[in-house]
């Protein structure tokens, strides 16, 4: 079974994104995780080489989370060999050291090997072994660059979808362009110069009249303390509103018991 109702909208499919390879995968429940990992990071041509208990798999899809357009499109090959002929360049993954002369990336180093190919109009592939054992040594024989994920070296496991969501991360993290930090602000906007100027002279202006800055020497330097309080952080609209409210409340509850004792 190949078409699933549901499915989700995963966005276009990159003429020149890596071809995620599989290579002899023993599980479909595995395959349909590592569809899921692949649409998070924007890898959406899948290759399955042998898959020990054939495809399509309805269970792949139930465990692909609404991946289902790269399991619907995914493709089955007899051989390594068969699946990259139609590229340009191939990568493999290998967790562990082999008796092998290649180049040896990083993942984020792969990432930006493989944008560069894609810009170039080149298609590429990532070979992923089988969940046991891995990639033998006649499958990366194939590879032109392996890949080796810098984690730590006294425990280095990771599961299929795991191991292709790293390299779908650095994928899209090659051209992000999400700046570091950001602030979120919902349905406000940051307040500008201007009405934190307005609301510090409120401010001011209540504090004067309940006596709180009557020390002259120290006045101009409370007020500087109060200003840069308010300019170190990103204050919102919404909360000068709530705080021009605040003061003026204050400012009525004193006047009030004033008032009263008179």
């Amino acid at each position: 079974m190949t078409g699933r109702d549901g499915g989700a909208d995963i966005g276009p499919i990159g003429e020149n994104s890596p071809v995620v390879i599989l290579v002899r995968p023993q599980l479909a429940e595995n395959i349909g995780t590592t569809a899921r990992a692949m649409a998070n990071g924007g890898l959406f041509h899948l290759r399955l080489v042998a898959p020990r208990d054939g495809w399509p798999q309805e269970r792949a899809w139930y465990a692909s989370s609404g991946a289902h357009r790269i399991l619907d499109a995914a493709t089955v090959y007899s051989t390594v060999d068969e699946a990259t002929a139609d590229l340009h360049r191939v990568m493999a993954t290998c967790p562990r050291p082999r008796h092998i002369v290649k180049t040896v990336m990083t993942a984020r180093g792969a990432a930006a090997e493989l944008r560069a190919i894609a810009n170039r109009g080149l298609r590429s592939g990532l070979l992923f072994g089988p969940e046991r054992a891995g990639l033998d040594n006649e499958d990366m024989a194939r590879a032109d660059t392996l890949i080796r994920y810098p984690l730590n070296p006294d425990f280095m496991s990771l599961n299929l979808a795991q191991a292709v969501l790293i390299m779908a991360y650095e994928w899209w993290m090659a051209c992000d362009e999400t700046p570091p930090q950001t602030l979120m602000t919902n349905e406000t906007h940051v307040a500008t110069k201007g009405e934190l100027e307005n609301f510090l002279g409120h401010l001011t202006r209540d504090l004067d009249d309940c006596g709180f800055l009557r020390n002259e020497q120290k006045r101009a330097g409370m007020i500087r303390n109060l200003r840069h309080l308010f300019q170190r952080g990103d204050v919102t609209e919404q909360e000068l509103r709530t705080l021009h409210g605040v003061v003026t409340e204050l400012s009525r509850g004193r006047k009030a018991r004033q008032g009263g004792a008179a």
